[in-house]
């Protein structure tokens, strides 16, 4: 009869201490931040950098890095492209940082349209764009 009782306040105990507050908590983890996010009709200009990265000029202002997986050849002679997310449906033409695309490069003349995969990897601040290389430079 003892045993019952006694298990059953050690399952109490447990969960009344599982529920007590912790002190010191992590204090090394920043806490987590928004994701940069852009529609691909904003997209106004692109360059690529070295050649596993392209830099897309979105809207006015902002810069973002792309990290090509293999490489994107094409991008040096593309006069135009299209950027389509890889997880398509809801998500429509909305792209965040850390996403996946597809990038479409149309061949001259009748040459097929190379595409490539890239994953958007950042925003670049005010200051990264200005000391980018102006053949970087979107």
């Amino acid at each position: 009869m003892r045993l019952p009782i006694l298990i059953a306040g050690l399952g109490v105990f447990a969960a009344t201490v599982s529920c007590a507050p912790t002190t010191g908590g992590e204090s090394g983890s920043a806490p987590p931040q928004a994701r940069a996010c852009f529609n691909t009709q904003t997209v106004t200009n692109f360059r690529r950098g070295r050649p596993d990265q392209i830099f897309l000029r979105v809207g006015r202002n902002d810069v973002y890095e792309l990290q090509a997986a293999g490489g994107c050849r094409e991008v040096d002679f593309a006069i135009r492209l299209a950027i389509v997310p890889e997880r398509t449906g809801a998500a429509g033409t909305r792209i965040c940082t850390n996403d996946w695309v597809r990038i479409f490069v149309p061949g001259p003349n009748r040459s097929p349209t190379a595409f490539c995969r890239a994953r958007v990897s950042r925003l670049l601040t005010p200051e990264e764009v200005a000391a980018l290389p102006a053949a970087h430079t979107p």
